[in-house]
């Protein structure tokens, strides 16, 4: 078995279509068919199942599979690493965000790596459940991964970046933006603008708003935290969202909430990082995190006490 034949079975099963696999793979269709048939028949198995809407994974193949992206994936950190000089780096960096976290400075340090690195080739997401980054994370997809809870520090090593303080965003016209801070039991009778059930935005409201008391009334849920903010913008219901999370432009409705909600950041760098993981890291020190201090409120305004994140059912990403 060879690289290339779990390349072209992963393409595949990407695609659905020997067609459209040899396509993304910049190489003709019978080399992709031939490579197929001769990894099944080196195997013993047969690793998809025509369908009528295309090839699909037999449950032989799923298993397969898993085990085949993870050894591409190291494959091509193991080429990164051996190519990586003093002047260039090149390979794939796989990073991953809990929805929220880093909003401007997870960007702000990709963007200094790829001016020192060109060559790099950086993929990013945001995920809302924090038990499909562990999912991720397990598959030993993921490079690095910024999470709001402590990992498994038998697969990965946990780096504390900062701390994120939460802010109320109000609609305009909002009562409340009359005020500097505002306190969470104001809040109450107020609807909200939530995120989906199993993320790790919606728990911290969620354990938030039950410590303080307040029985919300749910406006709308929604995926992203921008999009949370622009719907409170537009007077449909308050939001609680990272202070970095809010958009260019929304700024002078967010407020911060007393007492203090904040989260700490954490990068989870999996173990033996190449070079690309560790410059990344080094720059995401250098960025500023929001924190409590940041918003400290006026002379003789209210004391504020800072309240530990909420815990939620899912375990922390391991990668």
């Amino acid at each position: 078995m060879t690289l290339r034949q779990y390349e072209y079975a992963l393409a595949v099963a990407e695609q659905g279509s020997v067609t459209a696999a040899a396509e993304l793979l910049h190489v003709a269709q019978p080399s992709v068919s031939q490579q197929i048939r001769g990894l099944e028949r080196e195997l013993g198995v047969q690793l998809f199942a025509r369908t009528p809407t295309g090839l699909v994974p037999t449950v032989v193949g799923r298993a397969f599979l898993r085990e085949a992206e993870v050894a591409v994936n190291a494959a091509r950190r193991a080429r990164a690493t051996a190519r990586a000089g003093a002047d260039e780096l090149v390979g794939e960096l796989l990073v991953a965000a809990q929805l929220g976290l880093g909003t401007r400075q997870l960007p702000s340090a990709l963007a200094a790596l790829r001016r020192r690195f060109p060559r790099l080739e950086v993929t990013v997401f945001e995920e809302p459940n924090p038990a499909e980054l562990e999912r991720l994370g397990r598959r030993g997809v993921l490079d690095l991964v910024l999470v709001a809870a402590p990992c498994d520090e038998g697969a990965a090593e946990a780096h504390h970046l900062g701390d994120e303080e939460f802010v109320v965003v109000l609609g305009e016209g909002h009562r409340l933006l009359a005020a500097d801070l505002v306190g969470l039991r104001e809040l109450e009778g107020e609807p909200w603008v939530r995120f989906d059930r199993d993320s790790a935005l919606d728990g911290v409201l969620r354990d938030v708003l039950r410590d303080h008391g307040l029985a919300p009334t749910t406006a709308a849920r929604v995926s992203q935290a921008a999009t949370a903010v622009r719907w409170a913008a537009h007077g449909l219901g308050v939001t609680l969202v990272p202070a970095s999370a809010v958009p260019d432009g929304y700024e002078h409705l967010a407020r911060p909430v007393f007492p203090v909600v904040s989260q700490p950041v954490v990068a989870a760098v999996r173990r033996g990082a190449g070079p690309a993981e560790t410059a990344l890291l080094e720059l995401l020190r250098r960025e500023t995190w929001h924190s409590a201090a940041a918003f400290a409120p006026a002379p003789g305004g209210p004391a504020r006490s800072r309240v530990a994140p909420p815990s939620t059912t899912n375990p922390a990403p391991v990668v």
